[in-house]
């Protein structure tokens, strides 16, 4: 795999000026460049110093008024179902790769190539080879977060007749990472985790960590490959400080388990003999899922690490301090499988509403989420939590939609006891929430005495619906409605017309089956159920925030879809109609 081709060459190119850009960029060739009209090739040694050529010369030197094109040379008996996608953002999670490469069929196996540049490079093979021309034609040039991807085809030794292999086709799972542990799978690429590790040490250890003139944390730094921020100046006089490292989930590890040796030897070197627990800052939509049912999650990790394991109060949070502090007791070896363990729920946790969000993005086009403090922001000034006091400017902070979307109307059941919470004193809750919304919210009297549940009627675009459930969620868990191991889960009502119910359905049950395994939400339309005065069926959604707004978006595109289906068509030379209000 270490014969290159190289592309866009000019006539006038030569021999000579091949050896002269190989020899300046100080990469090694082992033999002669064979230079044809317009293309050229060359061997290189091995695969690093061909993946250098790649990296180094590809789309950015230029040759007589010509910018050269490098890429493996792959014989066309070989271009089966192996390429190479190059130029991958270094940020980029590998949920969304997974996503993206899915979706031009089933992907075997995705391994990370070591490269010295910033971007990320993987070697993917796909189960047949009209789906990996597919990936070809659609992904090389386009750009994801504005960087252009290079996709080429990388020789396949094993290039067999079109076709799954005998054990059937094997693609990522869905949602989320790929199966870990699945035979020939490939390693995760080493992408920068968009979570960075927060964490909270003694005040007394961090010129330890810091080490003479810097040299400690330099060394960490370098050996981890991270970028680690330690914030001494944050809350002056506090007998702890916050430490964030930003790197890939291992090199987060590396790091912490670093840190931990520092305290353990500083500790000896002063007699300091109070235990030194590992504290882990975790934003506070995170613990729920982190924790788990009945904190089965966190039960588990404490089993496989030994270790002892107790979150803070939620009544420790405020609107600008949304994180929670996770503390491990155990010995150091415990505790650096205890951090990995934790993270990676966390990481899921992140990469799952980031996907959601993303997904939300595009079916509500302008809506701008960062306005909803949902996500943390990195850093000692991160986002407010999901609260009902809207962050500063959040009120104009939302661009509306092109055009008047069509209202919605949505029941979402609360607990009988957060009544008053919702309402707030004198109604001002309430009203405050409707207006940043820009829905109108009003909570539907009690049916009977001992009612456990409350319906929420909140009508407004799909905007202001993602806005005021939003904060809904968010204000029951602040309020301890749901305990600190229990993620807000909320049923929601919506109502479609009855003959659209089938649509929703789907023949035999894929649709709404397919809706459930999409979305994460529990969907159910309840047969023989009675339509109402204006011929409507509900539909039941169960989850957690975003699998509950997911499911609406895509119940609503369905409904579009039919109501779209439903319009006469214009007889041939008939006048156009009026346009429709939107």
């Amino acid at each position: 795999m270490n014969k290159l081709y190289i592309g866009n060459v000019s006539a006038e190119a030569s021999e000579e000026d091949f050896e002269t850009i190989f020899e300046q960029w100080k990469i090694p060739h082992s033999g002669p460049f064979l230079v044809k009209t317009g293309y050229a090739f060359v061997d290189c040694p091995d695969e690093k110093s061909a993946m250098k050529a790649i990296d180094v010369l590809s789309g950015k030197v230029e040759l007589h008024g010509k910018v050269l094109e490098v890429e493996h040379s792959v014989p066309k008996r070989q271009r089966s179902c192996k390429l190479q996608i190059r130029n991958i953002p270094p940020h980029m999670q590998w949920e969304v790769l997974d996503g993206m490469l899915a979706q031009y069929g089933a992907v075997e196996t995705c391994e990370q190539v070591n490269t010295d540049t910033e971007t990320a490079v993987v070697n993917v093979r796909y189960a047949a080879k009209d789906q990996a021309r597919l990936a070809v034609e659609k992904l090389n040039g386009s750009m994801m977060e504005n960087y252009a991807l290079k996709v080429s085809y990388i020789p396949d030794e094993t290039a067999v007749q079109e076709g799954p292999s005998a054990g059937g086709r094997r693609g990522f799972n869905a949602r989320g990472t790929p199966r870990s542990g699945s035979p020939g799978l490939g390693a995760r690429p080493k992408m920068q985790s968009d979570i960075p590790l927060r964490l909270l040490v003694p005040t007394q250890f961090v010129g330890a960590i810091i080490g003479k003139e810097g040299c400690t944390i330099r060394n960490i730094t370098k050996q981890t490959h991270s970028k680690i921020d330690i914030h001494r100046k944050e809350n002056a006089g506090a007998a702890e400080k916050p430490i964030t490292i930003h790197s890939t989930p291992e090199g987060c590890s590396s790091a912490c388990a670093a840190i931990m040796d520092i305290m353990q030897k500083e500790a000896i070197d002063t007699k300091f003999t109070e235990e030194i627990p590992l504290k882990i800052l975790a934003h506070n939509n995170f613990v729920g899922r982190l924790i788990g049912k009945e904190g089965k999650n966190l039960k588990k990790i404490e089993m496989d690490t030994g270790c002892k394991i107790t979150i803070s109060s939620l009544q420790e949070l405020t609107l600008y301090n949304p994180e929670r502090t996770i503390t491990v007791k155990g010995p150091i070896e415990a505790c650096a499988r205890a951090e990995e363990e934790v993270m990676k729920k966390i990481r899921e946790s992140y990469d799952s509403d980031m996907a959601a969000m993303n997904l939300q993005s595009n079916l509500i086009p302008g809506l701008n989420l960062n306005a909803l403090g949902l996500f943390p922001g990195g850093g000692p000034g991160m986002s407010p939590s999901m609260s009902s006091v809207p962050p500063p400017g959040a009120h104009g902070g939302c661009p509306s939609y092109g055009g008047h979307p069509e209202s919605e109307t949505v029941h979402l059941f609360i607990p009988a006891l957060a009544v008053g919470a919702i309402i707030g004193k004198q109604g001002q809750h309430i009203k405050q929430l409707s207006h940043f919304a820009g829905a109108s919210i009003k909570i539907a009297p009690a049916e009977g005495m001992d009612a456990k549940q409350r319906m929420v009627i909140i009508v407004g675009p799909p905007e202001a619906q993602f806005k005021a459930q939003c904060r809904l969620f968010g204000k029951l868990k602040e309020e301890n409605f749901f305990g600190p191991k229990e993620e807000v889960k909320l049923e929601a009502h919506i109502k479609v017309p009855s003959f659209a119910a089938g649509r929703v359905i789907g023949k035999g049950g894929k649709t709404v089956n397919e809706l459930q395994n999409l979305t994460c939400a529990e969907v159910v339309v309840p047969r023989d159920q009675t339509p109402d005065e204006n011929d409507q069926v509900i539909v039941k959604i169960s989850g957690h925030f975003f699998a509950c707004q997911l499911a609406q978006r895509k119940i609503q595109e369905i409904l579009a879809q039919v109501r779209r289906q439903q319009q006469p068509k214009p007889s041939p030379g008939a006048q156009p109609a009026m346009p429709r209000r939107k």
